[in-house]
């Protein structure tokens, strides 16, 4: 049994029941804080060091880094009972998706560093890092977070099994029309 399986059993009916419900979305938060701890970690020190002119250049570079940790572990444990797709055009998949959700959580600091030019010297160095902060690590994770979680399910990682039956269910009441009218 899986940490993540005790966790769950442990928990009161209530909130068993609706983390049952939501299986995959909690696997997925726990594999979106795991990658979330990697991708500011590298951010900083990338900030702090060699890139410190250029903010978003390192939020580009700690997401890349994350987004791989993250195909990594969606792959082999969030997402484990879906696909069906071959690995290829899955891991293609995966990095379009991943691509356009760095992008998303680089554009509010984009915004923030350069059209509100929250940036030393016009700001001091703690306000430019609480920015920095907000601006790429909460705004921009809530939307890449939303957005990569619809897309990995619907294309990604489909429910092949869920589409077979549902064709199946439809091909079956079809013929039952049919033969209802014949």
């Amino acid at each position: 049994m899986s940490f993540v399986d005790e966790v769950v059993n442990r928990l009161p009916a209530p909130l068993r029941a609706l983390a049952d419900r939501h299986y995959e979305l909690l696997k997925f938060a726990i594999v979106g804080a795991t990658t979330f701890v990697i991708d500011l970690g590298i951010f900083y020190v990338l900030k702090w060091t060699i890139l410190d002119t250029k903010p978003t250049v390192a939020r580009i570079m700690s997401g890349t880094v994350a987004v791989i940790v993250s195909y990594i572990l969606n792959r082999e444990w969030t997402f484990d009972k879906r696909g069906g797709r071959e690995k290829h055009h899955e891991a293609l998949l995966f990095f379009l998706v991943s691509g356009i959700g760095v992008g998303l959580a680089a554009l509010p600091l984009w915004v923030s560093s350069y059209v509100f030019d929250l940036r030393q010297p016009n700001v001091s160095f703690t306000v430019e890092n609480i920015a920095d902060f907000f601006s790429a690590f909460i705004i921009g994770n809530l939307l890449q977070m939303a957005f990569r979680f619809y897309a990995m399910k619907k294309w990604v990682f489909p429910d092949e099994m869920q589409e077979l039956q549902d064709e199946f269910v439809d091909l079956v009441t079809e013929n039952e029309e049919q033969l209802g009218h014949s």
